[in-house]
């Protein structure tokens, strides 16, 4: 029987490997429909109105663990301009960012229950790049 299954997995297309391959094995899921939420994840929220009608949203979360051993929830950002939406990748923060001009705002990156670097982030592609501190680069 499990011979069976791997010979189907195998005959799909699909390597019975270590490492999952994209289109095996995952359900797709339609990026238009809203992803089901457990009841301990925060809803989407507006942050903030920028420039030429886009919006900054509140979208992923995740808990966040201080060194003391207290908890946060630290959120991802999502710009939206009519139907378009623009993840910003790998940038989860604990404060509102703030507008620096018609096509940037200023987002501080969160780990652990804590601000970190500030990053520059481009209000037409969501690209973030990290700010430079105390006049050297890290």
């Amino acid at each position: 029987m499990q011979l069976r299954r791997i010979s189907r997995v195998l005959a799909s297309g699909c390597l019975a490997a270590a490492v999952p391959q994209a289109g095996c094995g995952r359900v797709e899921q339609d990026l238009h429909e809203k992803p089901v939420r457990s009841p301990s994840q925060p809803s989407d929220s507006l942050v903030l109105e920028g420039p030429k009608g886009r919006e900054v949203w509140f979208t992923l979360a995740r808990e966040g663990r201080a060194p003391d051993g207290t908890t946060c929830i630290e959120r991802g950002l999502e710009i939206r301009h009519g139907a378009r939406r623009v993840p910003i990748p790998l940038l989860y923060t604990g404060v509102a960012p703030v507008v620096l001009n018609d096509s940037t705002i200023r987002a501080v990156l969160w780990t652990n229950c804590s601000a970190g670097d500030t990053y520059r982030v481009n209000l037409e592609t969501g690209r973030p790049v990290r700010e430079a501190t105390g006049g050297k680069d890290k």
